[in-house]
């Protein structure tokens, strides 16, 4: 059904198909069509509404930035009698990283965050991984951060059994300090969202392309806290960055309050094995 689905869409019949790299919420595949085109298409391994839409909107919010290169959305639709929900993206040729990969990346999200956005949030939910994410607008960075990111996640990870009564009363603690942690007042950035290495790829220029975002608006410190948080970016990276567009004071010890929240994202998906990085996390403050 998803061949005869696309060919509908696209306008052309599709040739082949290969299994691509994709991740545990979706099945990815690289698909010939007869006019001579390459595309990505995923479909999903779970019914989660709205899924790629929202992962399309990301994807030209980004782009929109002229910052970073993202794949082009070419259809995202939603289930029906054609076939599965899917989204069809350019397909993205891998290649070796350029002499100046770091630099382009570090210069181009900064590029990125100095865009900015409209508010800290955005006009929509949408999605970490298979996390609904919520973006209801808030007039403080403080308020977004302790209620939509930490606040939400902290009463989702409960109502599941994955965190342990201690640790939520520490972060309930956390939350009361917030308004003094999150550092000096910025505009909101035009934030990727879950910016690991895994969601930044080489193409055949050998320059980088950001995929799979959750975006909305929010502090930059954020993103960048996450690239530290699972390693994969090179300190060169982060240098031109802090060059392009630097970093108010006492950054640094801010990391741990912005790698929080994926950290309790991967309590959410993961379970407890992320439990102890939290805790340590925590532990800089409660």
């Amino acid at each position: 059904m998803l061949a005869h689905k696309l060919a509908a869409h696209l306008g052309s019949s599709v040739v082949r198909t290969t299994p691509a790299a994709g991740g545990d919420i979706n099945d990815v595949q690289r698909v010939q069509l007869e006019d001579g085109r390459v595309v990505l298409v995923k479909t999903q391994r779970a019914a989660l509404p709205g899924l790629f839409s929202d992962e399309a909107r990301g994807l030209s919010w980004l782009a929109q930035a002229r910052a970073l290169r993202v794949p082009s959305v070419i259809l995202a639709c939603e289930a029906d009698e054609l076939g599965p929900a899917c989204l069809v993206l350019e397909w993205i040729e891998r290649g070796a990283r350029a002499r100046d990969y770091a630099e382009q990346l570090g210069v181009g999200l900064a590029k990125l965050h100095r865009t900015g956005a409209a508010c800290f949030g955005l006009d929509h939910d949408n999605y970490l991984a298979s996390l609904r994410q919520e973006n209801r607008p808030a007039a403080r960075w403080a308020d977004f951060y302790a209620e939509r990111r930490i606040g939400s996640l902290t009463e989702r990870a409960a109502e599941r059994g994955e965190l342990p009564q201690a640790v939520r009363k520490r972060i309930e603690q956390l939350l009361k300090q917030i308004p003094g942690l999150v550092g000096p007042d910025e505009p909101p950035a035009r934030l990727h969202g879950d910016l690991w290495s895994g969601n930044v790829l080489c193409d055949s220029a050998g320059a980088p392309v950001l995929i799979d975002p959750a975006v909305y608006g929010g502090h930059r410190e954020l993103d960048l806290a996450m690239m530290r948080l699972f390693g994969g970016f090179s300190d060169a990276v982060f240098s031109a960055y802090d060059e392009a567009f630097p970093l108010s004071p006492g950054h640094a010890e801010r990391v741990p309050l912005y790698q929080l929240y994926p950290l309790l994202a991967h309590v959410n998906l993961f379970g407890s094995a992320y439990l102890p990085q939290l805790t340590h996390c925590i532990a800089h403050w409660v």
